[in-house]
Order: structure tokens, then C-alpha cells, then sequence
């Protein structure tokens, strides 16, 4: 297919008068609207404009410009069809070989948060169109939509005497119609944000950001796609120093870290291992937190993804470098930790410099079989005064403090959860067991710490039996703080009574599957 005309209508200007330019050189043709126009002669390019095409001016402030006729029946008339042909002669249609179109800046005036006039002002109606019609017909037209291309698009037209073969037509039709989605996708999703209930149709666009050495176990395929117009994301204003390229469980482990020192507002450490936190804690500073979080246990943070909320100084660096390291993720370094950290070949240094807060409206999405499970995320920050003091001890101020630590931390960690914790430390962690009890099992003979003689204890979900909260008093545990609503709960509250440890029921559980 040879491109005779082409028609130029972009928002995103970029190289679209070297493009024009080089379209010109060839013998092109250039037909163009508006603004794009404008640049276009300014650059002593010679434009056609799209009113003296159609025949028809542009109207209600711009609304109305490239929807006509004339317009779609060149770029839709299927040349090997006389039928076509014969319809283009009677009505004097001229064909469009080529479209060069990108759309409104929907998301920059969503994000922007610009009045919802404005947004819907920017909802492109004919760029749309254009794009689809082009790349519908791509047997005898061709659809541009990225800036990308066009280097790509002059080079094979140079070479190939004003051509574009079918293969590229069909790549670049592939192009146009994601490009469509995409932009159809913004628009939806921001319509749907306006209800608070879950639309009948879930509609999520996703972008390639870059390809993964590998899935969760080498011989898997994998990437990482971020969510188009999404606040935020796992990368999202993340800058790597050091290290190997990111991978899949990587990527998994930081996301988790990165969710839980969100939480604290105080110097918080938290060291990941196969999604889990595997020690959490609050310090006085970077260096405090990450040895008590680090304490918690030293065999699992073997290789761990460590996440702080304070910048890495030149003490923490030292002692983290002695230590295998996957993934270190901290909102700065200070002068000298980066030399000291990056002394050591395999860690991958990540500094985070996002500042924004996530959308509290933006669900959680689990990906199953065929489908999607959609959920409001989890964002219940402990709040005493809607909880409940079952036992007749009262808990201390010193076991309340840990209690609400626990219970924070507890959220992160996958059923059935079991978080101990004293000084607001983690102190043993159980994870992921079919059973509670084992849960607690697994925390204790886990935790590290010298004794734990006045440490507190929250599970996710109540307590079936008593036998869990029997351990964990056998261990020395003082305080209990769980959900409840078992059948059994008199029978778990006897037994804390019975002991003398306090108990708080908070009505709400964390279930993490």
C-alpha cells in the first residue's frame, strides 16, 4: 500500500514535525486539525486543513471536526471492492492512506484533578474513531498512535518507494486498537470510581513495564505491568542504585514490604521472605529498628527483602552489609551508605521517593481461574475504642502499645496469622498454617528472643479452642488480642482468666489468603 495522503491530528506533539516533515519529503500529502495544523505551518510545512477536506467546518468549540463522511468513507472504502470504489467516485471521496493520531490527555486531567467539566472535556470522541477506522481497514490504511513509530514507519517508507507492507499495517493496527482500549479503559474506570458500588463490569488496562528474567521458578515466563491511570504501583517512583535486574518474587516480597512500613509512622524495619514478614519493628531510628526486626529471626531474613521508612545512614549500611540481602528499599541514603551497600555485588539497592498515598478507594484484586476476585482492601487501622476487654484484667499501657503493634502487623502476614511481639518488636511470627494452633506453635518455637515473659499475642482470626492461647500463656505471653466470635469463646476467655492474662476482642479479623 502506498501512502499518498495522511491525515495529522495528535495532543502529544512530540517529533510530529519531523514526522510531517519526512511524510512531505516522500510526497505526502499532509492534512491536518487545529492545533496541529498550527505547528505544522509554523514549521513551513504546507497543511491542508480537515475543513477544506470534508467540506464541512469545525463547530461546537471543537467537538465537532473530523466526524464526517467524507473523512470515514476514505479511510473505511475497501479499494479492492468496485462496489467501494464506484460509492467513493459518485460522493467525490478522497482516500486517507494514513492516520496519525493520538488522543485528549484524559489521564493527566484525571490525575490533575481537574473539574469534572474539564475531565469530560478531555473524553476524545473523533480521535477514537479515526484511529479505529484506520486500523479496521488496515488492508489500505495505516493507524500511527505512538511517537515511538514514527522513526520506524519514514525509515520503511523511505526504503520501500513510499510503502507500507501488510505487516507492518497489522502490527500497527495491534497498536491502535490497545492504545483504544486503554484510553476507553480510563474513561470507564473513571466513571465507575464515581459509585461507591462494585460496576457490573470490571474494566483494568495494564502496561507492559518491563520483562522478568523469569516467574517463580525459572522455566515460567513472566513480566511486570503496571495498572493504567493507577495512583500508584509496586515501581512507581522507585529508583534503582545497584544490583541485578528485579525479579517476579522480588517484585512480590517488595510490594509486601513496602505495604507494611506504609503502616508505621514511627522508624519502622520490616524484613520479607516469601511474602511474609518474617520480623517487623519499631526503633529509634533506621539502625535500632532493623536489629530488632532482624532478632526476630535471623535464620529466615537469610536473603530477605528489607523495607525502612527512614533513610539508611552510614551504621545501618555497615551492618547490613553483613548480611545476605535480596532487596533493600529505603526513601533515601545518606552520604557514604550507598558506597558501603554497593561494596556488595548482589544486592539490588531501591530508593523510594514516592510521597503519594495510595487510593484508599481502590480495590484489591485476586486473579483465580478464568477470573478476578474483587475486594475493598483491608485498611483497618486499630482503633481501641471500638475494641472490647473480654478478661477481668485490663490489659497495661506498655501490653496495649504491643497489642496495637501486633495487631498491625498481623494484617501482613498470611492465615492463619499469629504475631508476637514485645517493645513493639516482633518476637515470633506464624504464618500460613491449616491450623491455628500450629500457628501458634510455629510462633514460639520460632521466636528468638530471651524470653517471652510479658510479651503479647494477636491472632487474625478468633481462637476454635483454647489450646492456642494455652501455648502461647506456657510460653509467657500476658496479653491476647483476636477478633473473637467462636462458639468457644467462653471457654478461650476462661482459660486467659484463669491465667491472669489480659484479653481484647477487636470484632474485626485479618484474614490474608
Amino acid at each position: 500500500m502506498k501512502v499518498h495522503r495522511a491525515l495529522l491530528s495528535v495532543s502529544d506533539k512530540r517529533g510530529i514535525v519531523e514526522f510531517a516533515r519526512g511524510l512531505a519529503e516522500l510526497g505526502v500529502e499532509l492534512v491536518s486539525t487545529g492545533g496541529t495544523a498550527s505547528e505544522l505551518e509554523a514549521a513551513g510545512l504546507h497543511v491542508r486543513s480537515v475543513e477544506d477536506f470534508t467540506g464541512f467546518p469545525e463547530i461546537m468549540d471543537g467537538r465537532v471536526k473530523t466526524l464526517h463522511p467524507r473523512l470515514y468513507a476514505g479511510l473505511l472504502a475497501v479499494r479492492d471492492d468496485q462496489s467501494h470504489l464506484d460509492a467513493a467516485a459518485e460522493h467525490d471521496i478522497e482516500y486517507v492512506d494514513l492516520v496519525c493520531v493520538n488522543l485528549y490527555p484524559f489521564e493527566r486531567a484525571v490525575a490533575g484533578r481537574l473539574p469534572d467539566d474539564d475531565i469530560i472535556e478531555n473524553i476524545d470522541i473523533g480521535g477514537p474513531s479515526m484511529i479505529r477506522a484506520a486500523a479496521k481497514n488496515h488492508a489500505f490504511s495505516a493507524a500511527v498512535t505512538s511517537p515511538e513509530s514514527y522513526d520506524a514507519v519514514l525509515d520503511e517508507l523511505r526504503t520501500a518507494d513510499g510503502r507500507l507492507s501488510m505487516a507492518t499495517r497489522g502490527s500497527l493496527a495491534a497498536e491502535a486498537f490497545a492504545y483504544t482500549a486503554r484510553y476507553d479503559t480510563s474513561v470507564a474506570r473513571w466513571f465507575s470510581e464515581k459509585s461507591e458500588d462494585f460496576p457490573p463490569l470490571h474494566v483494568r488496562a495494564y502496561e507492559k513495564v518491563v520483562d522478568l528474567p523469569y516467574g517463580e521458578n525459572p522455566h515460567q515466563r513472566a513480566a511486570y505491568y503496571a495498572q493504567v491511570g493507577a495512583r500508584m504501583h509496586v515501581l512507581s517512583m522507585v529508583q534503582q542504585h545497584h544490583g541485578k535486574q528485579l525479579s517476579f518474587n522480588n517484585l512480590l516480597d517488595l510490594d509486601a514490604a513496602r505495604d507494611i512500613v506504609r503502616d508505621f509512622s514511627d522508624p519502622a524495619c520490616v524484613i520479607v521472605k516469601h511474602n511474609n514478614p518474617c520480623g517487623v519493628a519499631i526503633g529509634t531510628g533506621a539502625l535500632e529498628a532493623y536489629e530488632r526486626a532482624f532478632a526476630t529471626d535471623p535464620l529466615s531474613a537469610f536473603g530477605g527483602v528489607i523495607g525502612f521508612n527512614r533513610p539508611v545512614d552510614v551504621a545501618t549500611a555497615q551492618r547490613l552489609s553483613k548480611q545476605f540481602v535480596e532487596v533493600l528499599f529505603a526513601p533515601g541514603y545518606e552520604d557514604g551508605a550507598l558506597e558501603i551497600l554497593m561494596a556488595k555485588r548482589s544486592i539490588r539497592i531501591l530508593e523510594d521517593n514516592e510521597r503519594r498515598s495510595p487510593l484508599v478507594a481502590e480495590p484489591e484484586i485476586k486473579q483465580v481461574m478464568g477470573g478476578l476476585l474483587v475486594q475493598d482492601r483491608d485498611l483497618d487501622f486499630a482503633d481501641r475504642t471500638e475494641m472490647e476487654v473480654v478478661t477481668q484484667r485490663q490489659p497495661t499501657d506498655e501490653e496495649w502499645r504491643d497489642l496495637m503493634f501486633a495487631w498491625q502487623v498481623c494484617k501482613h502476614v498470611r492465615s492463619n496469622a499469629i504475631v508476637l511481639a514485645k517493645d513493639q518488636a516482633t518476637a515470633g511470627i506464624g504464618a500460613g498454617q491449616m491450623s491455628r494452633v500450629d500457628s501458634v506453635r510455629l510462633a514460639v518455637d520460632k521466636s528468638r528472643v530471651k524470653s517471652l515473659e510479658g510479651a503479647v499475642l494477636a491472632s487474625d482470626a478468633f481462637f476454635p479452642f483454647s489450646d492456642g492461647p494455652e501455648i502461647a500463656i506456657g510460653a509467657g505471653i500476658t496479653a491476647i488480642i483476636q477478633p473473637g466470635g467462636s462458639r468457644n469463646d467462653p471457654e478461650v476467655r476462661e482459660a486467659a482468666d484463669k491465667a491472669g492474662v489480659a484479653m481484647v476482642f477487636t470484632s474485626r479479623r485479618h484474614f490474608r489468603h
